[in-house]
């Protein structure tokens, strides 16, 4: 395992698309649900180059070890809003403050965005999220629930 030293941070690129593709697998393995990830590489790739989506990575010996993946969207509520899709970071590299970094550079692109707010959805059993998220002053509603239709 690398040292932190060694380890790198920037926006995501095109070139990183697969890299994240398989992180977020691994994701959706953390969260116990690889079935449900149908989405296609093709997807991400035109997603990114529309603009849809952007994110962050870090990066330890040209390999990504971490990312986030987020959006903009609206609040009628509170106006702009940064969506946190995705945020994850390979186990080996937890616990060296990669998470924070990352969350951070998501944080600042908000501001930069001149968001409301930012938002994103964490596990009710996921303990070390909640954890991490309340270390940052983050406020996790347990009194609004998710909606959705797939089709």
């Amino acid at each position: 395992m690398n040292t932190i030293e060694e380890i790198t941070y920037r926006k995501m690129s095109s070139d990183d698309i697969k890299d994240i593709y398989e992180l977020v697998y691994e994701l959706a393995i953390f969260e116990k649900e690889p079935d449900a990830m149908v989405a296609k590489i093709a997807d991400y790739y035109t997603a990114f180059e529309s603009g849809l989506i952007d994110g962050s990575v870090a990066v330890s010996n040209e390999e990504v070890i971490g990312m986030t993946v987020y959006y903009m969207t609206f609040s009628t509520w509170k106006g702009n809003c940064l969506y946190l899709e995705d945020f994850y970071v390979k186990d080996a590299y937890r616990k060296f403050g990669i998470g924070q970094v990352l969350f951070d550079a998501y944080i600042s692109d908000a501001k930069s965005k001149n968001c409301a707010m930012c938002k994103w959805q964490v596990l009710d059993w996921n303990s070390v999220g909640l954890n991490f998220y309340d270390k940052n002053n983050a406020i996790i509603e347990k009194n609004w629930w998710n909606g959705k239709i797939f089709f």
